[in-house]
């Protein structure tokens, strides 16, 4: 099936790629992974493991990598996620916080991110009702 979306986000990691796409599928409505590419024989990486993990967040579409370690997994990208209401804000910065920890951006870092682990990337939430100031802060 050909994308319907011409330009994806593309995360690079270690080797959590499927366990970040299913941490976001859990969390979003509408969301789901689409196909997961496994290394065979040839590698590079364990054979049976995820090579690359296509997944659907809100109809957004993002293919993530197990690359390997090249490349360190970095805060470079975030996610701003548009909410319709304070309740919505909070109900999924508390899913997406649990068992992690809040950055010095003010984004949230999840319960995956722990050392020599790669992580999703940070989420930033904001409101369309300017009636309460949006997480964070």
């Amino acid at each position: 099936m050909a994308s319907r979306q011409k330009i994806k986000t593309f995360l690079w990691f270690d080797k959590d790629a499927e366990e970040a796409a299913k941490f976001y599928t859990s969390i979003f409505k509408n969301s789901r992974i689409t196909a997961v590419a496994r290394y065979g024989d040839a590698g590079p990486g364990p054979k049976g493991s995820a090579m690359t993990v296509a997944f659907e967040l809100e109809g957004q579409e993002f293919l993530a990598l197990n690359g390997g370690p090249q490349f360190k997994f970095t805060e470079a990208i975030s996610l701003l996620v548009t909410c319709e209401s304070q309740q919505e804000i909070d109900e999924l910065w508390g899913k997406l916080t649990a068992g992690g920890r809040k950055d010095s951006a003010g984004g949230s870092r999840t319960a995956t991110d722990s050392p020599g682990r790669s992580s999703p990337p940070p989420c930033r939430t904001s409101c369309r009702t300017p009636t309460r100031r949006s997480r964070p802060g």
